[in-house]
């Protein structure tokens, strides 16, 4: 792990850190403290599976002034409305598809497929269009088949309600082969070619920020590159034991930590 010393940057993961279970909308506290930390020359910086557009209508009241970490490490975005994506990390397209059959052809499962801020789904049930354009608030496309998507793919995603490491049992002794691999929620296994820890450095690259500089938040395996690049990693004290043996910092709320800064 980098040397700790001074921060300059926070990245925070979304879903089971900044929105613990049940909560479905950033607190009006972490927006002050957002503000607090950007008077002080501190930038914050979502670091999410989500795309650009579900983060920003999490973070409206200070989306402009943000700098995002999208899609698992995929896409970095910058300031701005909406700011400009300042790189991105695409799959290989044909190994890509293959694995959203493999996906497919699992009992249950359902595939998201993501492009530069959109959705792509093949939905087996209509319940899957609802979670992502209606719950998680992402740009939705509605295809038949994944050799539709009409763009570079940046990551794939596995949603099965039976649970993350059904899937995990199905699909990671071949596919992480290829491409990162990790859980990242309940129902959730995405697949990409880098990780968030990878938009981390590329991001700091981009501000001239060592990464020795950033704290960062996270709670589950999809964090774990994040929290292993960051100079203060915090993990959440809901983290898979596994998973809190490797980060000796512990949080329970966020809000709390960025207080200290």
């Amino acid at each position: 792990m980098p040397a700790e010393g001074r921060i300059r940057l926070v990245a925070c993961d979304l879903d089971g850190t900044l929105l613990p279970a049940g909560r479905l909308e950033v607190s009006r506290e972490a927006f002050g403290e957002i503000r607090r930390l950007a008077a002080k020359g501190i930038r914050f910086c979502p670091a999410s599976g989500r795309q650009h557009t579900s983060l920003r209508k999490l973070f409206a009241p200070v989306a402009d002034e943000l700098y995002y970490i999208c899609e698992n490490g995929a896409i970095v975005y910058g300031p701005g409305s909406p700011g400009p994506a300042l790189d991105s990390v695409a799959m290989d397209r044909e190994l890509a598809l293959e694995l959203c059959h493999d996906i497919l052809a699992v009992p249950g499962c359902e595939i998201q497929i993501s492009g530069d801020d959109r959705s792509y789904l093949c939905p087996k049930e209509q319940r899957i269009v609802y979670i992502m354009r209606d719950l998680v608030g992402n740009n939705v496309t509605v295809l038949e088949r994944p050799e539709d998507v009409p763009e570079p793919v940046v990551k794939v995603a596995a949603y099965n309600p039976a649970g993350a490491e059904f899937v995990k049992s199905k699909l990671d002794e071949r596919w992480k082969k290829h491409f990162r691999t990790a859980i990242s929620g309940d129902c959730w296994f995405d697949f990409n070619a880098t990780d968030k820890g990878g938009g981390l450095a590329r991001l700091c690259a981009r501000l001239g920020i060592a990464t020795a500089e950033v704290m960062a938040f996270g709670d589950s395996w999809n964090d774990e590159p994040l929290l292993r690049a960051a100079g203060r990693p915090y993990i959440m004290g809901t983290a898979d034991p596994e998973l809190l043996a490797r980060f000796p910092r512990r949080c329970g709320r966020v809000e709390d930590v960025l207080k200290t800064l």
